[in-house]
Formats: C-alpha cells, sequence, structure tokens
C-alpha cells in the first residue's frame, strides 16, 4: 500500500524557506511603503518651482501661492497650506492670499515659500520633519531655489536635492 503525503522533514524545511523569505521581504516592503508614501513631495516642489518662476519672469516678484496659482496636494485647510493623508503643505514664511516680495539684486537672502512637514514617521525620518524650498537670489542677482530636508530622508526623496538650482 502506497502512503501519499509530506514527511516531518519536508514540511519543517518549507516552513523554515518561507521564515527566511518573510524576514528579508517584510522590511523591504516596509521600506518601500515609506518610499512611496514620500514620493508625493518632489512633484509637488517641482510643480511650485515651476508656478514661481513664471510669477517672477512676469512680476519680479516672489508671490504667495495664491498669487501664482499654485494649490498643494490634498484639501485646501487654509490660504497658503494643504493637508494629504501623509503630509501638511504650507507657503513658508510668504503667506496670504496678495503677498508677494520683490527681489532686490545682489541681496543674497532666501524666503521659504514652501514647506511639506510628515504626518507620520517615515522609515527613520520623524513625523513632524519637514522639506522646503527657500527662493532668493545670490550674489549676482540671479534667482535661485535651495531645496532642504530632514536628515535620514535621502533614501525616501533622492530627488529632492536636484530641486536646488
Amino acid at each position: 500500500m502506497k502512503r501519499q503525503g509530506f514527511t516531518l522533514i519536508e514540511l519543517l524545511t518549507v516552513i523554515v524557506i518561507m521564515g527566511i523569505l518573510s524576514a528579508v521581504a517584510v522590511p523591504k516592503m516596509f521600506g518601500m511603503i515609506a518610499k512611496s508614501k514620500a514620493a508625493e513631495i518632489g512633484p509637488a516642489a517641482r510643480t511650485y518651482e515651476k508656478l514661481q518662476d513664471s510669477y517672477i519672469g512676469e512680476t519680479h516678484q516672489l508671490g504667495s501661492w495664491t498669487i501664482i496659482g499654485y494649490i498643494g496636494p490634498g484639501s485646501i485647510v487654509a490660504t497658503d497650506s494643504t493637508k494629504s493623508t501623509n503630509f501638511c503643505y504650507g507657503g513658508g514664511t510668504l503667506k496670504g492670499g496678495g503677498a508677494s516680495v520683490t527681489f532686490r539684486g545682489n541681496s543674497g537672502t532666501a524666503t521659504v515659500g514652501w514647506i511639506a512637514s510628515s504626518l507620520t514617521a517615515l522609515n527613520d525620518v520623524a513625523a513632524g520633519s519637514s522639506w522646503t524650498i527657500a527662493v532668493g537670489t545670490d550674489n549676482s542677482g540671479i534667482i535661485r531655489y535651495t531645496a532642504t530636508m530632514p536628515p535620514n530622508a535621502e533614501p525616501l526623496t533622492p530627488n529632492f536635492k536636484q530641486l536646488s538650482r
């Protein structure tokens, strides 16, 4: 009589293999989840820069979100402020429906015009950490954008620093 089924050793081998695979896959999955949550930051910041560039080109002024026509991802919370599932976006130090700043050549100063603050912890980045875009002129009077991000955020938003120009 032929018996069908698996031996105890075969079952234990399968359980050990599944344990090893899950030990490798689960941390990788959590890293990808955090990276996907942070993926909205880059396009949102780039859109802000493009609209600000257009406004600066026309008026030689730095405009608030309302003036340049920018609306951040998610739902509107207040003037120059939106909130998505993972981030709260704000207009930085330049807020208000009609706020604008005239650039003065060779000022070397920058104004934070875009902020994204995380609402939850993303891997090694603590909740409440901020990504910012500051706009200003260098000593030659050329418009410059400076992108800053929290420590340990480079794996989540590797291209964010490229927004500095």
